[in-house]
């Protein structure tokens, strides 16, 4: 017959009791979050421009670019604008003040 020692087993169920605790905080951490996906999350978020705005060119929104419109005037490369509306897959943009 095999013996285990007693705090062998004690630790075992320590460690398993701290695995499923941590599991459930992160499963609850998890489901809690708000998934931000799409194209309509864009909007009121920065961009910067990568083409003139005059009044078509393209931004660059973390990492992706975009054809865009601003609403007003021309924006020169390298300024920011802000995300105003999405229309299929050109966006709108105002210059950031």
């Amino acid at each position: 017959m095999l013996y285990m020692p007693v705090w062998l087993i004690v630790v075992l169920a320590i460690i398993i009791v701290i695995v499923i605790v941590f599991v459930v905080i992160w499963s609850i951490r998890a489901h809690q979050r708000q998934v931000s996906a799409g194209k309509e999350d864009l909007v009121g978020r920065t961009a910067v421009v990568e083409i003139a705005l005059e009044p078509k060119g393209v931004i660059l929104v973390e990492g992706e670019r975009w054809t865009a419109i601003a609403d007003k005037g021309r924006v020169e490369p390298e300024e920011e604008v802000i995300i105003t509306k999405v229309e299929g897959l050109k966006l709108r943009v105002t210059k950031k003040e």
